[in-house]
C-alpha cells in the first residue's frame, strides 16, 4: 500500500507541474484536441456502418451479409477494439513524458487508422500497410509512456533526473549568452 500512494502522489504532482508550465497550457489544448478527434473517429466508423447496413440490407443483430459489409463491420470492430489502448496510452505518454510529442503521435495514429478503415472497406488487403503504420505509432507512444514513467520514478524514488542527466552527458547544456 505504502508503493501505491507514493504512485498516487507522483502522478498527482506531475498532473499539477504540467498544468503550471507555459508550454504546458499550450500542448495541453493541442493533446486534448486528440481526445475529441477519437470520439468524432469513432463515430464516423460507427456511422459507416450503419450506412452498409442500409445499403446491403442487413438488418442488426446480424453481423453477416455481403463481402462488403463485412468489411466495414470488421473495420470498425478492429479500430473500437483498439481505441480504449490507445486513449490509455496517450494519456500516460501526454501525462508522463511530452504532451506535444504524444498529440502529434495521436493525431498520426488518428490519420493511420482513417486509412486503415478506408483500406478495409475497399479490400483486405487494402487495410495491411495502415494497420503496420498505425500499430508503429502506437508502440512509438508505448515507448514513450515508459520512457516518462521510468523517468518520474527516477526523480520520484532515486532523486535522479534523467533528462538532466542526459542533458550534461550530451553537453546540451544553455551557455551563456545562448540557447540550447
Amino acid at each position: 500500500m505504502h508503493i501505491l500512494s507514493k504512485y498516487l502522489i507522483l502522478l498527482s504532482v506531475g498532473t499539477i507541474s504540467l498544468s503550471r508550465s507555459v508550454w504546458g497550457n499550450y500542448f495541453s489544448d493541442f493533446y486534448s484536441m486528440d481526445f475529441v478527434m477519437c470520439v468524432f473517429v469513432v463515430a464516423y466508423f460507427s456511422l459507416q456502418v450503419i450506412y452498409a447496413r442500409r445499403k446491403y440490407s442487413v438488418s442488426p443483430p446480424s453481423t453477416s451479409g455481403p463481402p462488403e459489409f463485412e468489411r466495414v463491420f470488421r473495420a470498425q470492430a478492429n479500430c473500437s477494439e483498439y481505441f480504449p489502448i490507445f486513449i490509455i496510452i496517450l494519456w500516460v505518454s501526454g501525462l508522463f513524458f511530452s504532451q506535444g510529442l504524444s498529440a502529434l503521435c495521436g493525431l498520426l495514429y488518428l490519420y493511420g487508422r482513417y486509412q486503415y478503415f478506408r483500406g478495409y472497406a475497399k479490400s483486405a488487403h487494402g487495410r495491411l500497410a495502415p494497420l503496420y503504420f498505425s500499430a508503429k505509432v502506437l508502440w512509438v507512444l508505448i515507448g514513450f509512456s515508459a520512457l516518462g514513467i521510468l523517468g518520474s520514478m527516477c526523480r520520484f524514488y532515486l532523486d535522479l533526473d534523467l533528462k538532466q542527466l542526459a542533458s550534461s552527458v550530451l553537453d546540451l547544456t544553455e551557455e551563456e549568452g545562448g540557447g540550447l
